[in-house]
């Protein structure tokens, strides 16, 4: 027998599948404790021995990094943390810390004890306020800082911002600005910016091996690994397919739609333009290490009800994750929503997560699919189903080299 072991290291937990390549089947799976705190090799060495995988090629994707954390420095208060929140919404990043106006040596100092994996530096519409930006890009590059930067301000002068800054060695990225006019947020860009970098940052890298071998061996981060399988299950059955993966650190949703051929021109002509492939990944959202950030999120989201035991809170995790993946963002204060993504046409809604998979599945579903107080357009004839045999990621991780045994893997979940 030809076999294969997909590994998916998690924040909390490390999942392994043994996968019969020839006959295109699961073989059996296990999950073992991520060992973050020493290596996360041992605990994915583990992993592949209770499956009994040694010497089997391995296909190891990554989300142990766990949320991204935020930064957003610019040059109104107000306005900068707005800016940070919406930019981080659903891009894997939680705001730790907000500076505003002309950084000062203890504001450097300020925004290193935050401890952020990211710096968003905005300030300045287009044409306007320039000396902020440029100002905040040079005290950073004279002190120093090593945490890439998402450089998101006034057009006019970004350029001599980001000039600073690589020339102080800082990791830099250039993107549009998040405030182009007064009023008016364009969060998109800079979000896809962070969201490059909350990618890079879950497979973990140094932070959670002594050596190269775990860099080595992970091929995908796993928000990517699942988007391949939900893609490919999608364009299997031909109907909009739903996820939604309740994990210890971020909650991620998936949406994969199929083209309305009236959506020029018939009754569904809103939504056209629509990216019909989507992932949101919610750094602030989770059952462990997560669990405050989804309590805080449940209270400004208005959810009644406890919180007290883990179905709760993935409960409360999911159906946030999915309001904000679906309900899109309001282009300024007062202003209506753009960006939704209209979910009707789904016909099938698939739970992941130790939550789900451990008996929480119907529990947590029931709650997403009953969320009408959400704002956001709910599917209309969907079957539900819990992954628990955490397939998507694995035949992710095989859709290139094995595209038949990846199919073959997503058997169960397509029958509707």
């Amino acid at each position: 027998m030809t076999a294969a072991v997909c590994v998916d290291v998690g924040s909390t937990y490390t999942k392994s599948a043994l996968i019969d390549l020839g006959g295109a089947r699961l073989i059996r799976r296990a999950e073992v404790p991520t060992t973050a705190g020493t290596d996360v090799l041992h605990g994915l060495d583990a992993a592949v021995a209770a499956v009994g995988g040694e010497g089997a090629e391995l296909y190891v994707c990554s989300s142990a990094g766990g949320g991204l954390r935020l930064a957003v420095i610019g040059y109104e208060a107000l306005v900068t943390a707005e800016a940070g929140h919406r930019v981080g919404l659903s891009a894997g990043a939680q705001v730790v810390h907000v500076a505003a106006g002309p950084l000062t040596g203890p504001g450097v100092t300020a925004v290193r004890a935050a401890r952020p994996d990211v710096v968003l530096l905005a300030g300045g519409t287009d044409g306007g306020d320039g000396d902020t930006l440029l100002h905040n890009a040079r005290r950073l590059a004279s002190a120093r800082f090593r945490v890439p930067v998402v450089v998101a301000g006034n057009a006019a002068v970004r350029p001599q911002a980001v000039e600073s800054l690589t020339a102080g060695g800082v990791p830099v990225t250039e993107t549009a600005n998040v405030l182009p006019r007064i009023g008016v947020l364009d969060p998109l860009p800079a979000r896809a910016a962070i969201r490059s970098v909350f990618l890079r940052h879950v497979i973990g890298g140094k932070r959670l091996s002594k050596g190269p071998r775990f860099g080595s061996l992970v091929r995908a981060a796993t928000p990517d690994a699942v988007l391949a399988g939900v893609e490919l299950l999608a364009d299997r059955t031909g109907y909009g397919v739903l996820v939604v993966d309740v994990g210890g650190a971020t909650t991620d949703v998936y949406s994969a739609l199929i083209p309305d051929a009236e959506s020029e021109s018939g009754p569904r002509r809103d939504v056209a333009g629509t990216l019909w492939r989507a992932r949101t990944v919610e750094g602030d959202l989770g059952v462990a290490v997560g669990a405050g950030g989804t309590r805080a999120a449940a209270v400004a989201e208005k959810l009644g009800g406890s919180l007290g035991d883990d179905r709760d809170l993935a409960a409360a995790a999911a159906v946030i994750a999915l309001r904000r993946h679906a309900r899109g963002h309001p282009e300024g204060p007062g202003r209506p929503r753009v960006g939704g993504r209209d979910l009707r046409d789904v016909r099938l809604v698939i739970g992941s997560g130790g939550v789900l998979r451990h008996g929480g599945g119907e529990h947590v579903l029931a709650a997403v699919l009953g969320d009408l107080a959400g704002g956001w357009q709910l599917p209309e004839r969907a079957r539900t189903v819990v992954d628990e045999q955490y397939v998507l990621a694995a035949a992710g991780l095989l859709a290139a080299d094995h595209p038949e045994v990846a199919a073959g893997l997503l058997g169960d979940l397509e029958r509707v």
